[in-house]
């Protein structure tokens, strides 16, 4: 099968707001990618945990505002667990921020975490 043939991009986008800098876009993708569920999810190739490049960015965005983190199912059998991401994906976000408020001065960047999910339409 051809990519994209029969298979529906099943996507989590994680957006930080203005106030993140380019480090904490890093830190977060790295949290995702440790954090349990989606080690074991990408561990046996059923998720990628990227950083793209945003194509909506407004002139004069302060460096890191541009990139975002997409969490994507990979396979034709990724519907059934798409919620069960999306839900373990806001849970480390949270997880992440409240680490951050630990670790750091100030309050963490504001998330956007938003599912893209073909068949839910």
């Amino acid at each position: 099968m051809a990519e994209g043939d029969g298979v529906a991009n099943r996507e989590i986008r994680v957006r930080l707001d203005r106030t993140a800098s380019e480090g904490d876009v890093g830190a977060l993708r790295e949290w995702l990618a440790r954090e349990q569920p989606l080690y074991v999810w990408a561990s046996r190739g059923e998720l990628a945990i990227e950083k793209r490049e945003r194509s909506e960015v407004e002139p004069g965005s302060p460096m890191g505002f541009g990139d975002e983190i997409v969490v994507a199912l990979i396979g034709a059998g990724a519907s059934a667990l798409f919620k069960e991401l999306l839900q373990a994906v806001r849970y480390a976000v949270e997880a992440w921020r409240d680490n951050r408020r630990d670790v750091e001065d100030g309050e963490p960047p504001g998330v956007d975490v938003d599912g893209v999910d073909p068949d839910a339409r």
